[in-house]
């Protein structure tokens, strides 16, 4: 449970109500506040990272998903991009935030500007595929998110053996990510070690009962 101010007081809030969720994982009529927290968290992450980087003058592993330069669009314009057109379940933008974590950690890197948007758009494709029943297919997702096919292609099978097709993700990890973002959102604090370290202990991603996609997108 998090924190909102209500009238001077402080009282407790539910992470699902407060990130726009409903109980059952369902994003709420109205505008999913999730884009927005989440897409602030991920840019103070990137301007940790890229400062710990430049004052430590020490090099990023560079991956498939390092481009030469940062994209155009931003990390919430992205984010908003991929969530008008790929239709997906809506807890599919949590959950590809846990495949996200799983990576950097497995690989050693740091989350920046450079691999950010081929990270989301690879991950958000990738749990759409495994927790819903009907999803698009990569020529699409390669055009919401302005790469060819090929390399869509290419993303999905490096993400996918560097996750060792790990894509289970248990109520408790889906739990945990919510109030952590949550709880994020409401602070200028940062936890250390986010993006480079993770949230989850390794054991928490193979353990308990998997959270489901949800069907269809409130409007």
């Amino acid at each position: 449970m998090g924190t909102l101010m209500v009238k001077g007081k402080a009282v407790e809030s539910d992470p699902y109500v407060t990130l726009g969720f409903d109980d059952s994982a369902n994003l709420v009529p109205g505008t999913p506040r999730v884009l927005s927290v989440l897409s602030s968290v991920l840019e103070r992450s990137i301007q940790k990272n890229e400062k710990l980087l430049q004052g430590s003058k020490s090099k990023d592993v560079v991956t498939i998903f390092h481009g030469s330069k940062a994209p155009v669009l931003s990390i919430r314009q992205y984010v908003e991009r991929i969530f008008k057109y790929s239709k997906c379940s809506n807890s599919c933008f949590v959950v590809a935030l846990i495949y996200i974590d799983r990576f950097l950690q497995q690989m050693d890197a740091h989350l920046t500007s450079l691999n950010v948007h081929r990270l989301l758009i690879t991950s958000v494709m990738v749990a759409a595929k495994f927790m819903d029943d009907q999803c698009y297919n990569n020529a699409y997702y390669a055009k919401v998110g302005g790469v060819s096919t090929e390399e869509m292609n290419r993303l999905e099978m490096n993400f996918l053996f560097s996750l060792d097709f790990r894509l289970h993700v248990t109520t408790e990890a889906f739990n945990k990510y919510c109030s952590k973002v949550e709880k994020e959102s409401q602070t200028d604090q940062q936890i250390q070690g986010y993006w480079h370290g993770g949230w989850l202990k390794k054991d928490e991603t193979r353990r308990g009962p998997q959270i489901s996609g949800r069907r269809g997108r409130a409007t």
